[in-house]
């Protein structure tokens, strides 16, 4: 039998299989119900096969008992070899603005972790290469579709932002986390912890005066 992820709808994930020839057209769409499923599907979609080659797993955290949402880029290096997301400096900044311990952050059972691509893009000139298009598309919506108590989700960096505020966005990202209240209760867009962003949190110190207590007391009310 061959397996293609493909999609029998518009709104669900199938496995299209086939016990014949790929040429051959006795096929049957199989639904993909459970996290379980599109974790296998997402290993055997031929677009990661670059990735299932080298024994990398995609890493992702999603659970139906989420209360939080982090919508990020995509894994770094150190993430990637460690099979453990945010497991790095952009990590643990990322975790001190949201005011949680590193064992609240991986073990509460109410923060899930989405990038934008579950795989680690790369090195680029100037830090890790971009998401890949195309991949938040297929995977996301059945994946939020799995979450339906997630009070509070946080769009973390340009990437995030861009992918999920569209033009709503202000013209530039710091407009945009400046701005953060006019997209709650959806959203609550954030500049990426990642340690090349130390000098724009230097330059904008309204960001750790005003923008991240809010971040925390908001953080604390979805996890009671």
């Amino acid at each position: 039998m061959w397996l293609q992820v493909t999609y029998c709808s518009s709104n669900i994930i199938y496995l299209l299989a086939s016990k014949l020839s790929k040429s051959q057209t006795n096929r049957r769409c199989i639904p993909i119900t459970t996290i379980e499923e599109i974790t296998e599907a997402i290993k055997a979609d031929p677009d990661n096969a670059e990735y299932t080659a080298k024994g990398w797993d995609p890493l992702f955290h999603v659970l139906p008992s989420a209360t939080i949402l982090v919508i990020s880029q995509a894994p770094g290096r150190i993430a990637q070899s460690t099979k453990t997301y945010f497991n790095d400096a952009s990590g643990d900044r990322l975790r001190d603005w949201m005011g949680v311990t590193r064992e609240q952050f991986y073990q509460s059972d109410r923060i899930a972790v989405m990038p934008l691509d579950f795989y680690y893009p790369g090195k680029g000139k100037s830090g890790d290469l971009p998401p890949r298009k195309g991949f938040m598309d297929k995977w996301h919506e059945p994946l939020l579709a799995m979450m339906p108590n997630v009070q509070l989700t946080l769009l973390v960096g340009q990437y995030a932002i861009k992918a999920y505020l569209g033009r709503s966005r202000q013209k530039t990202l710091t407009a945009t986390v400046q701005n953060y209240q006019d997209y709650l209760p959806d959203y609550f867009p954030l500049v990426h912890p990642s340690p090349l962003n130390y000098g724009w949190q230097k330059k904008n110190p309204w960001f750790q005066t005003t923008v991240v207590p809010d971040l925390q007391k908001r953080v604390k009310a979805a996890l009671q």
